[in-house]
């Protein structure tokens, strides 16, 4: 084997830098690089120092599998695209439905909405990203008039004097971006004492689904205690005069009879902020998945506006995207609403322009498509999609209502998954592709800052796996089209098809991106150095002025009754990633989190004769799941958590819909909780 060769960790939006090589006799050694200013402490976590193992993981898929058979690829490849041809050939072009996910590489999503758009013809395609960043994405565009997660370097950070996080927990899901938190005051917003919120200066723990009522309590007291930036407000925003009249209602001893945060810890927040040089607002998950997510992303994007933090070196709002991806992959297509480069697939001139590009009428490309809980909610219906193609997904354990989602899987005429294990959504494909992992190919991903970072090969991969850019291609041309398989001459159309829109990337290379360790888009031409902090002379609406909007409270759309009386929330633990499928393959990561639990309160556990250890049984409206049970005062009295990362969790969360966003209620519905017998 040669020398170590330079690329990324295969999990979070933080995109940690590392080298995989020989060391020590062994041939797939990962260490830490100290070029890419997110981990450039050298910092990896657990789960980083431990990925090369599933390189060599002896649960790989090497062969096609058709119906459970090992197959030859091109019989394989020659029955799919058989019968997605007969298929559209007898319900219609969007009988056919693609699933795509926000680990995959920009090459490989917006292959994917160019396969679904131009050679299945279908607008039926989204993506799980929808599971993780959609509310954020739609307040910061309908805010500033474009969402780039975190519109500013992660190393700024550190220079913060005061960084709010709502609704994250970093510690856990992306530990090399604490270093960046240690200069701050931390405030977290959590009902969970997590393992972030113990690093907080101030830890305000709100009841599951009441995060909105406690950004507008804190925004009526930037209002009363006049802490409004006023000239800020005046030179670089509008509509600030409608929200001021919305907070009357939202006094302090109000929101803390909602929310159950103590009045003087809201004071502190709000102050703390108020007085701060330089200060940021964050949101994570547990304000964003939520069907009142967009509304609570604004909420809080109003305080930061308020505090005239947006759009000024050292200070702003940003998201703390979660995938790996997470931020490219919402940018190139694979969302059911847009083209390549940000653009709204409904836009004449996008689709003209993307058109061109590929080739093909404007006209033949079809408009927005169902969105991903409403797309799988369909599989299988009358009218609903008869085909689904699964890229880089897991929706079996992903998705909530998962009772619910397998039973529409089941329905289909047609399951084919991508993967490079025997995850939970593949063993129930009628066909599986063996395709390449993160260290055995090449691409591009967009990590949470909007840095453009190069993945390279580092390993071949094993004999018998394609990659899914060969997968797309070999099912295009079966079906009268031809698609580049080379990561690099992908990036180049990537280039040209979203030249000119809000995430441009025409003047990125990949020789740019090893040269200075990344590019911010937008980078509009060659020469152009990239934008690291796109809001400090405009915001991108017509006016260059940042947007207040009114949002109003509203309970969760589901809230515990007397059958199902205790509020029900889920999240991550440190060891493992999203639906599990990578990393419950990895030995010491299952040694370290070896199997689901519930935390519950001493006070609940007594009343409920529950004990640490005991067999949990949780029944929501829609499953029921069991786990261990853990006791801790880190949550609070009324709520118990569960990790997603089993199978279980997403049986009991609720698929009530943002209206906005099409984000589903996943942090927060009532469950009943007994002991297991």
């Amino acid at each position: 084997m040669g020398p170590p060769v330079k690329t990324h960790c295969p999990y979070c939006a933080l995109q940690c830098g590392m080298e995989i090589g020989p060391e020590n006799g062994a041939d797939l050694a990962v260490r830490p690089r100290t070029d890419i200013p997110a981990n450039a402490s050298g910092a990896l976590c657990q789960k980083g120092w431990t990925a090369g193992e599933l390189l060599t993981s002896g649960e790989r898929l090497t062969t096609p599998l058709l119906h459970g058979e090992p197959v030859e690829w091109d019989v394989a490849l020659d029955h799919v695209a058989r019968r997605l041809a007969a298929i559209r050939a007898e319900h219609g072009p969007d009988a056919v439905a693609v699933f795509g996910g926000g680990g995959l590489t920009n090459e490989k999503a917006y292959t994917l909405g160019k396969f679904a758009r131009v050679a299945l013809g279908t607008s039926q395609i989204d993506y799980n990203g929808r599971f993780c960043m959609s509310s954020a994405a739609a307040a910061s565009i309908r805010a500033f008039g474009m969402d780039r997660g975190m519109p500013f370097p992660v190393t700024d950070l550190a220079a913060a004097d005061v960084v709010l996080l709502a609704g994250g927990n970093v510690a856990e899901t992306m530990p090399p971006l604490v270093r960046h938190l240690e200069g701050p005051r931390l405030i977290v917003i959590d009902p969970r004492r997590s393992p972030t919120a113990r690093l907080a200066w101030l830890h305000l723990q709100p009841a599951p689904g009441t995060d909105l009522a406690l950004a507008l309590g804190l925004l009526h007291l930037v209002v009363a205690e006049n802490l409004v930036d006023e000239e800020y407000v005046a030179a670089r925003t509008t509509g600030f005069a409608d929200v001021r009249t919305s907070l009357a209602e939202w006094w302090p001893e109000r929101v803390e009879r909602i929310t159950g945060v103590p009045v003087h810890r809201m004071r502190q927040a709000v102050r703390a902020l108020a007085a701060a040089s330089n200060a940021y607002v964050l949101t994570g998950r547990g304000v964003e998945q939520q069907a009142k997510g967009t509304d609570t992303v604004t909420a809080f994007v109003n305080i930061a506006l308020a505090l005239g933090l947006p759009g000024r070196t050292g200070s702003g709002y940003g998201c703390v995207t979660g995938q790996g991806n997470g931020q490219g992959g919402r940018e190139h297509g694979q969302k059911a609403d847009q083209l390549p480069g940000y653009r709204r697939i409904d836009d004449p001139a996008a689709r003209a322009h993307v058109a061109e590009v590929w080739g093909v009428p404007a006209e033949s490309l079809p408009g927005p498509g169902r969105s991903a809980y409403e797309l799988l909610d369909a599989l299988g219906t009358p009218g609903g999609p008869r085909a689904l193609l699964v890229f880089g997904s897991n929706p079996l354990i992903s998705a909530p209502a998962a009772e619910h989602v397998a039973a529409r899987l089941a329905a289909l005429d047609l399951l084919v998954a991508c993967d490079f294990v025997l995850s939970e959504t593949a063993a129930q494909a009628d066909v599986v592709f063996p395709v390449t992992q993160w260290a055995e190919e090449g691409g591009t991903m967009t990590n949470l800052e909007g840095r453009v970072l190069l993945r390279n090969q580092a390993v071949a991969p094993p004999d018998g796996v394609r990659s899914d850019l060969e997968v797309i291609a070999g099912l295009a041309a079966r079906l009268g089209h031809r698609f580049a398989t080379e990561p690099a001459e992908v990036f180049d159309e990537l280039r040209r098809a979203g030249r000119g829109g809000p995430a441009d990337y025409s003047g990125i290379t990949y020789e740019r991106i090893a040269e200075e360790k990344g590019v911010f888009w937008p980078c509009p031409e060659p020469g152009h150095p990239g934008t690291p902090r796109p809001f400090l002379d405009r915001f991108a609406h017509p006016d260059g002025r940042a947007r207040f909007v009114p949002v109003r409270h509203r309970p969760a759309a589901e809230e515990p009754d007397d059958d199902y009386p205790v509020h029900f929330t889920t999240g991550r633990v440190l060891a493992h990633y999203q639906s599990g499928a990578q990393t419950r393959r990895i030995a010491p990561l299952v040694q370290a989190a070896p199997e689901p639990f519930v935390e519950l309160h001493p006070d609940l556990a007594e009343r409920l004769e529950i004990a640490a250890g005991d067999m949990v049984r949780l029944t929501s409206r829609r499953g029921e799941a069991k786990a261990v049970a853990r006791i801790s005062d880190a949550i609070r009295r009324d709520t118990v958590f569960m990790p997603f990362h089993w199978e279980g969790a997403n049986r009991l969360t609720n698929p009530a819909l943002d209206p906005t966003s099409r984000m589903p209620e996943f942090k927060v519905c009532a469950v009943r909780v007994e002991r297991d017998s």
